[in-house]
């Protein structure tokens, strides 16, 4: 049964989604697409598009250590640097329901979805207060100093994860 899909854009009444390419490579998409979110991941996109961020939780494979060391209780995570909390603080998405016909899974651990052909959404509604929204999603929001420690903490670990929007980042920091 395909779940109910969506699509969180700051720009306001979108009428039409027509196939774009993607804005990075993925395996089992080659030709333009419209993107949709299952609805159980669009709290990794309750975020203004271009804030880099760390979403992550537990999947059958994670390790109770991975879960000991990065969840504490926590069922989603989503992390992003400090210098982006104003900007999301301001923030208004649109979220758009989209009609599942079209669409195909692409990849089951991110919950995307694709559609080849151009899509009409199903409904739009505002989002603002991003911050609580997360909360309200049921992920618990952290706010980081340093984005590259955590994701490549999680990179590495056995957990079910995205980052995203990671050239926005701050540099690494050097190490002595």
């Amino acid at each position: 049964m395909t779940p109910r899909l969506f699509h969180a854009s700051e720009e306001a009444g979108i009428l039409r989604f027509e196939p774009r390419p993607s804005p990075t490579p993925h395996p089992d998409v080659d030709r333009p697409c419209v993107w949709a979110v299952a609805e159980s991941h669009l709290v990794n996109f309750l975020t203004p598009r271009d804030c880099p961020r760390i979403t992550f939780g537990a999947g059958p494979d994670t390790t109770q250590a991975d879960k000991d060391r990065f969840m504490f209780g926590a069922r989603r995570v989503v992390a992003f640097e400090a210098a982006w909390l104003e900007r999301l603080k301001g923030a208004t998405l649109h979220i758009y329901e989209m009609p599942t016909e079209t669409f195909r899974q692409v990849d089951a651990g991110a919950a995307f979805w694709v559609s080849y052909d151009a899509v009409s959404p199903i409904e739009e509604r505002e989002q603002t207060g991003l911050l609580g929204a997360l909360v309200e999603a049921g992920a618990e929001v952290r706010i980081l100093q340093d984005f590259w420690a955590l994701s490549d903490a999680v990179a590495a670990s056995t957990l079910e994860f995205s980052i995203m929007r990671f050239r926005n980042a701050g540099p690494r920091r050097q190490t002595a």
